[in-house]
């Protein structure tokens, strides 16, 4: 009878770059390719953007996405702490939200040539590009097995949401994003449709 542990191989064993199973190659793969569409995207479409705060968040999430870039490339291949470690994103929006909806002046349809690219439109690739590359960068974290590319990953997620964040900010100060509110009734019904648990917390 054939040992049964003869096919299996535990971590000890492995040299680091190799401390990787068959689905976390695809993932991090899918994470990466992520990040470089949403980089070349960036490249494609910085040309055509007219309000200089734009290019200005544009280029600055271009920098830092390329840091990042390269220190997942690092781990991917080497399997241990990267060179450059994660860093921290730091919008320059603040938090002021605008609600409230207003009635566009026509009725948005897809564009037919270069041309009609805008600010507009080129905010909202930005903001499907980084939103892209943030579930791609959850869903490849939440089963990695190489703890060092988990970590990387998990790490950079936060920095995707607040990119986008920020786009999303810029967008809604420009009424690109506008952001309907409920009756205040019907907003009160939501928030008291839930009450806290009464029970403790384990010791």
């Amino acid at each position: 009878m054939l040992n049964q542990q003869q096919n299996f191989t535990d971590t000890t064993q492995l040299p680091p770059q190799q401390h990787y199973g068959g689905h976390d190659m695809f993932d991090g793969h899918e994470a990466l390719s992520s990040l470089t569409g949403a980089l070349d995207q960036y490249v494609l479409y910085e040309q055509h953007i007219q309000d200089p705060e734009l290019q200005t968040m544009s280029q600055k999430h271009r920098t830092f996405c390329n840091q990042l870039y390269n220190t997942i490339v690092d781990t991917y291949q080497s399997g241990q702490d990267p060179a450059v470690d994660t860093q921290s994103y730091k919008m320059d929006q603040n938090n002021n939200v605008m609600y409230g909806m207003q009635p566009p002046s026509q009725p948005s349809t897809p564009i037919q040539s270069v041309s009609e690219i805008n600010d507009e439109k080129i905010s909202g690739f930005m903001m499907g590009s980084l939103k892209s590359a943030a579930t791609a960068f959850t869903n490849a974290s939440l089963e990695m097995t190489n703890p060092v590319m988990r970590r990387v990953l998990a790490d950079s997620v936060p920095n995707l949401i607040e990119m986008a964040y920020e786009v999303f900010l810029y967008q809604n100060k420009n009424q690109y994003y506008q952001v309907p509110q409920l009756q205040q009734q019907d907003m009160q019904a939501f928030q008291q449709s839930y009450a806290p648990t009464q029970g403790t917390m384990p010791h």
